[in-house]
């Protein structure tokens, strides 16, 4: 295969573009791998592979946790490759190692490119063992669509054990992700996610944005919570409107963007005239991120049951329903906050507090009304 021989400092190494059909016979994997039926069993090490044994410890060293990790991570990774269209399925380098010396061959004119010698043993799997096991499911799956596929690989050979396992401890260990709040910036661009989440980021977007919105510049896109002016990470609130709209349909993006923004604004300006000088103030708990998630799940309650509708006196009926909240006010007091409102964590203190704000209202709608506290 054409390869091109990189040198940095003593290292050597080699960059290849391996087709796919080509590449799975020539690797091994040291976990195992379901997809939809379908599982990848794991080679046995052999007893004188210090890195193979060393890199199938670390993949089973959590294995209750990583089985259901790579499950789900597999499944994300098979929908991207059958969904991504113009954009690349696999744009990152897979990381690939032999310990053999592999041949390598120069063209004539061009000394730094020439034949790569695959080894007699599979390669070892540095980094991208779940790429390569998404492909391998696609090309079960899709097999005329998986042979369209050139991996970007590079190839690591000769070397110590040592070397193999310090870059594998040094890839996972230290790895840099973008903020999950960032990332939401980015669901307007991408083609693969689902309507329900771009319709979850343009409304926080505009949430964010939009000069009636009662979150306008309050909500902290950069992932960090050292922002003492922001309310709420990008990503939270996300989730919660995510969480909302997930199963609505969606077969006008913009038009429906507009419509659910309007509901939720409505929503928490009429909040804010119920919390009065509580509303944004550092000594009460009432715009903190757990508080915020909770009133909208109080949001969705109300508009699955329709007290949404109609859309043209809402801003008034809900700042009349949610006016017995300026009664809870003293309950929110920053001092004690976690002892009156006691949970093992935030997802619990989020259900416990969204209680607490039904309580005071349920009374104000009508008798037919089904809204029930969450368990």
């Amino acid at each position: 295969m054409i390869a091109v021989q990189i040198q940095q400092k003593d290292a050597r190494f080699y960059f290849v573009s391996f087709p796919a059909e080509d590449l799975l016979r020539h690797i091994r994997f040291t976990s195992r791998f379901h997809h939809e039926g379908e599982q990848i069993r794991p080679t046995p090490p052999a007893q004188e592979d210090e890195v193979a044994r060393f890199i199938a410890g670390v993949e089973r060293s959590d294995e209750a946790f990583q089985r259901k990790l790579t499950a789900k991570k597999i499944r994300a990774i098979m929908n991207f490759y059958e969904t991504a269209l113009t954009q690349p399925p696999i744009p990152g380098t897979v990381l690939l190692f032999s310990q053999e010396r592999l041949e390598f061959t120069p063209l004539s004119n061009l000394p730094g490119v020439g034949h790569l010698q695959n080894p007699a043993q599979p390669y070892l799997i540095i980094d991208g063992q779940h790429r390569l096991a998404a492909l391998h499911f696609l090309a079960k799956k899709h097999p005329q669509e998986a042979r369209t596929v050139q991996v970007p690989c590079i190839i690591f050979d000769g070397q110590s054990r040592d070397f193999a396992a310090e870059m594998f401890v040094v890839i996972n260990s230290t790895p840099t992700r973008i903020s999950r709040s960032h990332l939401v910036d980015l669901y307007e661009k991408v083609s693969w996610i689902s309507p329900q989440q771009r319709l979850a980021a343009s409304i926080v977007h505009m949430l964010y944005s939009r000069s009636d919105s009662p979150l306008r510049y309050r909500i902290n896109r950069l992932g960090s919570r050292t922002q003492k002016d922001k309310w709420i990470l990008q990503s939270e609130l996300f989730h919660e409107v995510h969480r909302w709209l997930e199963n609505e349909p969606c077969h006008s993006p913009a038009k429906e963007a507009e419509r659910q923004y309007q509901i939720l604004s409505d929503f928490l300006f009429a909040a804010r005239k119920a919390w009065g000088e509580a509303w944004g103030n550092h000594q009460y708990m009432v715009t903190c991120p757990v508080t915020i998630r909770a009133m909208i799940r109080v949001c969705a309650q109300l508009t699955a049951h329709g007290q949404h509708e109609p859309a043209e006196d809402r801003l008034h009926r809900w700042m009349e329903l949610l006016q017995p909240w300026n009664t809870l006010i003293p309950e929110f007091e920053v001092t004690n906050f976690h002892q009156r409102f006691p949970a093992k964590g935030q997802v619990e203190r989020i259900r416990i507090i969204q209680n607490e704000l039904l309580r005071p209202i349920k009374d104000s709608l009508p008798k037919n009304s089904t809204l029930t506290q969450t368990p």
